[in-house]
């Protein structure tokens, strides 16, 4: 029971803007790229990352504290931040970012790649040699250009949101007219924006924008041009879907994605060197504000470093790979339903390969004792073996369910293609809950055996996608536990029949009943410690800004509670103040792999519990979408699951520690202590656990027995 309404109120500075606390996120991104402990290669996507990490932050983050601003700009977030506050700091603070990314890429990255063979040619850098080339492509390149010029008489054509143009300024034509015009060139996304060069030795490219300015005046026949610079705006797509109003989901959400294409701009970036005659001319048509404009001063769109990580011939500049291993607990010839009932398996991700949750899905596909599948699919990949599993089954007469979630934000054209594909091939699609996203990660397989119906269930942290599961930290639970199998039917039973749950045997679900249990195991801990217990938090989220559950940790922090927060990005939670937060240390690893599983710990008397989650602690989706909260009760798999958060919280080569005052100071290794990297710690162990199990395998000897004697047979 909560009696905090008897305690002290607590301060009303207790909680970090969400918004700059995710900008310092990015920062911990960039300040990877900016190691040179780093490889090269991997410095350059991690700048790459925080392109793209700052393009999505603008369009939902930033468009939505517009679309605020223009209703409220007064309205305080829970930090005592107003909107326009916030959007001030924003700008300002991005900027900031941004000169640090340039820096980094000016002055260290691309020197670096020079010295190994791989430089990036400026035009007037092009010898002779690569003028010819240069030439060559462009031909090709011009065949597919469409230059706009623009008549003051007619709207300015649509610019699409995070696509490279051109601004061209002309000199006029004939005396009388403006003493300049100006045209538009969308350069488009099928084009390669890094454009490969002749070279005898490495590689030499040029960006794709530099390759046309230098033949722009071809564009243009009898035309002079005076100046030709690289823009790309990014548009709002804060832009919601009014379920009330529209009666057809998949049409709505097709009118969403078409909203977005004509929304508001929120950033310019525009070329270091444009004139102030470019500047004002953009920023003036695209209704930009100053502190939205973002002069560049190098190539714009980092993302398109991505493309250097690809190269080949290149290795020595690139991590050396940590293949995924196979679980110690799952033989490849045995089939899953086997190995699920000798007991549950929990994998870690991408230590332990996903392919034991596609290999369940695709054998219950032509399973002959399968009755039915229900999964949610949240995201996946473009050429997903799960949706293909999936129709498959439907067309061999299964029962099959899928809950598609249209409104999973930048994901929703896909999976709207995925829906009708599985409709069409028989699979009963729901498209989510009116009002609520459904983000629950969960797969359940109804079987008939010879003792009665099972179920097999899987419970994740992460999308079904193969893909991202290689490179994205999560944690997967596999089990047939009866009780785990009836919340499995329960929970997809109230989805799909629109109704209230029945009360879960083990399981918890938002928006109803995660967040009473998350407060629940936080309250006991602290009374616990109140009767002289001992009493331990750990969580691992991606993020934490529920000011609820943070006031219940600061209440645990106060009543001598040990709460240790392992969180990704955003936390508006400040450790380390006396008489708040100080038994409250707060650290984030920012590493190879994208850290993206939930897990906690409560110690509980001595019971330890342990859960994971598809839910961060954040009021979306404790209260608006559809998650799960799910026990691990095996005592195996309990201790792996504490052991793998020990090793996070005693990371001293990739962590960072956030202090009270909301800077993050990354740590470093004690003299006397061996430098420890988490994740390098948690392959390596999962490696030896499949020489372990191989080893055991090679030196049981298994006889191989007669057969039973039959009738009449003298053996």
């Amino acid at each position: 029971m909560d009696d905090s309404s008897s305690e002290p109120a607590l301060p009303a500075d207790r909680y970090f803007n969400r918004e700059l606390s995710w900008l310092e996120f990015n920062q911990r991104v960039l300040d990877h790229a900016d190691d040179p402990r780093q490889r090269l290669l991997e410095r350059a996507k991690f700048l790459a990352i925080v392109s793209s990490n700052l393009d999505e932050f603008f369009m939902v983050r930033v468009g939505g504290l517009k679309l605020q601003a223009a209703q409220n700009s007064g309205l305080r977030d829970p930090s005592g931040m107003t909107v326009s506050e916030q959007l001030l700091a924003i700008s300002d603070r991005c900027h900031h970012m941004q000169t640090e990314q340039y820096r980094i890429l000016k002055d260290q990255l691309l020197p670096a790649l020079a010295e190994h063979g791989i430089r990036m040619m400026e035009r007037e850098d092009y010898s002779s040699r690569h003028q010819e080339s240069v030439h060559s492509v462009f031909e090709n390149v011009s065949a597919t250009l469409s230059p706009h010029a623009l008549d003051p008489s007619r709207p300015i054509p649509l610019v699409e949101g995070l696509q490279l143009h051109l601004c061209v300024r002309l000199k006029a034509e004939q005396e009388g007219d403006a003493p300049w015009q100006y045209a538009l060139i969308p350069l488009g996304r099928a084009l390669p924006r890094l454009v490969s060069l002749p070279s005898d030795r490495g590689y030499q490219f040029t960006m794709l924008e530099d390759l046309v300015t230098y033949h722009v005046a071809e564009l243009f026949p009898g035309r002079k041009v005076l100046e030709c610079v690289a823009f790309r705006i990014t548009r709002n797509a804060d832009i919601k879907l009014r379920e009330d109003n529209a009666p057809d989901l998949m049409l709505g959400m097709e009118e969403v994605l078409e909203s977005r294409k004509e929304s508001g701009s929120v950033r310019l970036e525009l070329a270091a060197g444009a004139s102030e005659h470019i500047k004002a001319f953009l920023t003036e048509t695209l209704e930009i504000a100053y502190g939205d404009l973002f002069l560049v001063d190098g190539p714009l769109d980092l993302t398109c470093l991505f493309q250097l990580t690809a190269l080949e011939g290149f290795d020595q500049l690139k991590d050396r790979p940590w293949p995924g291993q196979g679980s110690p607990d799952i033989q490849p010839a045995e089939p899953m339903f086997e190995t699920i009932t000798t007991g549950d398996i929990v994998m870690v991700h991408p230590y332990e390969r996903f392919d034991p949750v596609v290999r369940m899905i695709e054998e219950a596909a032509v399973d002959p004792d399968v009755l039915a599948i229900k999964q949610v699919l949240y995201r996946t990949s473009r050429n997903s073996p799960i949706i293909a599993a999936l129709k498959r089954a439907a067309e061999r007469g299964k029962y099959v369910t899928a809950i598609v979630e249209l409104k999973a934000r930048f994901d929703e054209e896909r999976n709207m293609e995925w829906a009708r594909e599985m409709e069409h091939s028989g699979v009963q699609v729901i498209y989510g809950i009116k009002g609520l996203k459904t983000h629950a990660k969960i797969c359940i397989i109804v079987r008939s055996e010879p003792q009665g119906i099972v179920r097999y269930v899987h419970y994740g942290t992460g999308n079904y996608n193969e893909v991202t599961s290689r490179l994205y930290s999560d944690v997967s639970l596999l089990t047939c536990d009866p009780e785990l199998g009836a919340d499995a039917t329960t929970f997809f039973n109230a989805i799909t029949g629109a109704s209230h749950p029945l009360k879960y045997h083990k399981i918890s679900a938002a928006p109803t009943t995660l967040r009473t249990r998350l407060q629940d195991l936080i309250e006991a801990e602290i009374a616990r410690k109140r009767e002289g217990q001992k009493a331990e938090i750990a969580v691992k989220v991606n993020s934490l800004v529920d000011p609820q559950l943070i006031d219940a940790l600061y209440r645990a922090s106060g009543a001598g509670v040990r709460v240790r927060l392992n969180v990704r990005g955003i936390c508006c939670l400040r450790p380390g103040i006396e008489g708040l937060s100080e038994n409250i240390t707060v650290v984030s690893i920012v590493d190879r792999f994208l850290e993206h599983a939930r897990i906690m710990y409560f110690y509980h008397g001595g019971d330890e519990q342990v859960l994971i989650s598809s839910a961060d602690w954040m009021p979306r989706n404790l209260d608006r979408r559809i998650e799960l909260l799910i026990p691990i009760e095996s005592p195996r798999w309990r201790k792996r699951l504490i052991r793998v958060l020990q090793t996070y919280f005693k990371d001293n080569r990739s962590s960072w520690q956030l202090h009270s005052d909301g800077h993050w100071q990354r740590l470093t290794t004690p003299a006397k202590e061996e430098p420890l990297r988490a994740q390098r710690v948690l392959w390596d162990a999962a490696v030896a656990a499949v020489r372990q199990a191989d080893h055991q395998r090679r030196t049981a000897f298994e006889t191989h027995d007669p057969p039973a004697a039959q009738d009449g047979d003298s053996r």
